[in-house]
């Protein structure tokens, strides 16, 4: 199977790592586009392949085009190229945000390409773990249906897996997809911080907390969600949780708080284990509710 011909616009940390790894897997590049000059030919000179500032010079003779800009951007860049006759019939244009449908790259839809959103569920915290990281991740896919075939061979070249989604659905995905990654950091950062109070500091509670952390994700890819809960709300320990809400209220309001709603949720999940009576939840419950603002 002859493989399209991609462009790359925007040479961030997602842009860099799809085209060194799309180039790695046979596909040819037009080139690599970026507002910094410097950042577009960064990449490009790993691949041989053209870099500009003006992205119309490298969409125009690509099949497939992938804006990577910041989500705020993504809008007006496919309106410019569209604009300036880099968007031709036949084309796919994607975007890789997750909070954003398709219609975000809408504009390119005037010159007669497809529009597709394409959003590895992923953290990129730079180039060589993003590259590291996408074979083996899922894709979400969204976009006009004509596109899909192609979408799902460039997610199966990637090593990945892909699921399709409604354009409605894509705030509720990305709401969900946040609380996984982003949300997990803030509560290390959590967690290590309360570690400082008697005297490690946040390196050494981190590196103590890491093991921790990496059993109980093993646990939950294991098993699930639910099945994978220990601790004091899993085993209906009232008094251990007292405990805890004792010391959290010296430490501050806010740490207490966000406890508690943490320790509230965590019953359902409890319930759903089976590991605690409708009674012990209900218990539970009003500890955790007593002690919020």
């Amino acid at each position: 199977m002859v493989k399209p011909k991609i462009a790359i616009v925007g040479a961030g940390k997602v842009g860099s790592a799809l085209a060194l790894l799309l180039g790695r897997r046979g596909y040819p590049l037009t080139g690599v586009a970026s507002k910094s000059i410097f950042s577009a030919s960064r990449v490009a000179k790993e691949l041989d392949v053209y870099a500009t500032d003006r992205p119309e010079e490298i969409t125009a003779g690509a099949d497939a085009v992938f804006i990577t800009t910041p989500d705020r951007e993504i809008a007006r860049v496919a309106g410019k190229i569209t604009e300036r006759g880099g968007i031709r019939t036949g084309q796919v244009v994607f975007h890789t945000s997750g909070a954003h449908p398709a219609d975000e790259v809408g504009a390119v839809r005037k010159a007669g390409a497809l529009a597709f959103s394409l959003h590895p569920l992923q953290s990129f915290a730079d180039v060589k773990t993003a590259m590291e990281n996408l074979p083996g991740s899922y894709f979400a896919l969204e976009g006009d249906a004509g596109a899909r075939p192609l979408a799902e061979q460039i997610v199966k070249d990637l090593g990945g897996k892909s699921f399709f989604i409604a354009a409605g659905d894509k705030p509720l995905y990305h709401a969900a997809a946040c609380i996984a990654s982003n949300y997990l950091v803030s509560l290390m950062h959590f967690a290590t911080g309360l570690y400082g109070r008697f005297g490690l500091s946040r390196e050494e509670a981190f590196e103590a907390l890491l093991p921790l952390v990496q059993g109980t994700v093993r646990n939950v890819g294991q098993t699930s969600p639910a099945l994978a809960l220990t601790g004091p709300v899993a085993r209906g320990d009232g008094p251990t949780i007292e405990g805890h809400l004792e010391v959290l209220q010296e430490i501050g309001e806010e740490e207490l708080d966000l406890y508690c709603r943490l320790g509230f949720y965590t019953v359902k999940v409890a319930l759903e284990k089976g590991s605690i009576s409708s009674e012990q939840g209900k218990r539970l419950e009003e500890i955790f509710l007593r002690r919020q603002k």
